[in-house]
């Protein structure tokens, strides 16, 4: 499968990544590992976790993902080095502020790492913006831990335009190392904090861009079409912010295309994010192999100018 360059991190990706925030919550570990198998098997490379996966689920701490994705390295069905980890530091854990500190990070990646079973992370990222704490200890931070071999690029989530380049700016006085990967929400319905200032920047500077909600929930796969339809799901509570106006024209344009294409209203919502120039990939999950299948039929599917341009207008 062609991979694409990650920014200047020197790392190469596929065009999907895989969200890993359903690992030991809403996918066990059998069937995690199975998801992983498929996934590499199809060619792909790339997982994306958090320290603070799944602390929202009650009697969880937090990590339990990265644990998941450990346990699976472990079994060495997929070469350490023939697989890309994308994990995060700095989200508030129920309530425990965490944040961007030298000390946090520096206890915080040993514990990733712990539970990961490897001794280097490919990707570490700031998981949101911490006002606290200076651009420039937190940069030190991730200096020290590339240095010391414990990590191999460094990246932001939630960073907005002015917060990127405020980074960038301090990165360039001090000779810290810049963040090289920015990792956004994105998709067809959720355009706004990327689309305009944060993509001319990472595009101007090279910036690797991997965006998350790829599926707003699970909306863009056409499931959801009512209240009554979220009854039950896990994630109900964001899939109602879609139900509007906009979200049934976005759902009505991937049942033209759909159509059209003979393909899912998934992977087709995926396949608009990978024609867009300022994005490296998007990150999607799975908790069923025929979920995962859908996506992976995205990375075969190429959409016209025409369907392009009516799934902009759509989501404009």
């Amino acid at each position: 499968m062609q991979k694409r360059p990650l920014g200047r991190t020197g790392l190469s990706v596929a065009p999907i990544v895989f969200g890993g925030n359903v690992f030991g919550w809403t996918a066990d570990e059998k069937t995690s590992f199975d998801l992983l198998d498929r996934f590499f098997d199809a060619g792909f490379n790339t997982i994306d976790t958090a320290d603070v996966y799944s602390a929202w689920v009650e009697g969880h701490e937090g990590g339990e993902s990265e644990t998941v994705i450990g346990r699976w390295l472990k079994r060495g069905t997929v070469p350490r080095d023939k697989a890309i980890i994308v994990t995060k530091v700095g989200y508030d854990n129920r309530g425990k502020k965490t944040g961007l500190s030298a000390k946090w990070m520096a206890d915080a990646a040993d514990a990733s790492l712990k539970r990961l079973g490897t001794d280097y992370i490919d990707l570490y990222l700031a998981h949101q913006p911490d006002d606290a704490v200076p651009h420039e200890e937190t940069l030190a931070a991730f200096d020290r831990l590339k240095q010391a071999g414990k990590v191999r690029a460094i990246g932001c989530s939630n960073f907005d335009a002015n917060q990127l380049q405020e980074s960038l700016d301090v990165a360039a006085k001090t000779g810290l190392p810049r963040y090289d990967v920015v990792q956004p929400e994105y998709n067809l319905y959720s355009r706004s904090k990327f689309e305009g200032p944060l993509a001319d920047l990472c595009t101007r500077k090279e910036i690797g861009v991997i965006s998350y909600y790829a599926l707003a929930a699970g909306f863009l796969t056409g499931k959801y079409r009512s209240k009554e339809d979220t009854e039950g799901s896990s994630r109900a509570y964001r899939v109602g912010d879609y139900l509007n106006d906009k979200g049934f024209r976005i759902l009505a344009a991937l049942d033209e295309i759909a159509v059209e294409t003979d393909a899912e209203p998934a992977s087709i919502a995926l396949a608009w994010l990978m024609r867009k120039s300022a994005l490296t990939a998007p990150i999607a999950s799975a908790t069923k192999l025929s979920q995962l299948e859908t996506m992976i039929a995205a990375a075969n599917l190429s959409l016209s100018d025409d369907q392009m341009k009516l799934l902009d207008q759509a989501g404009a």
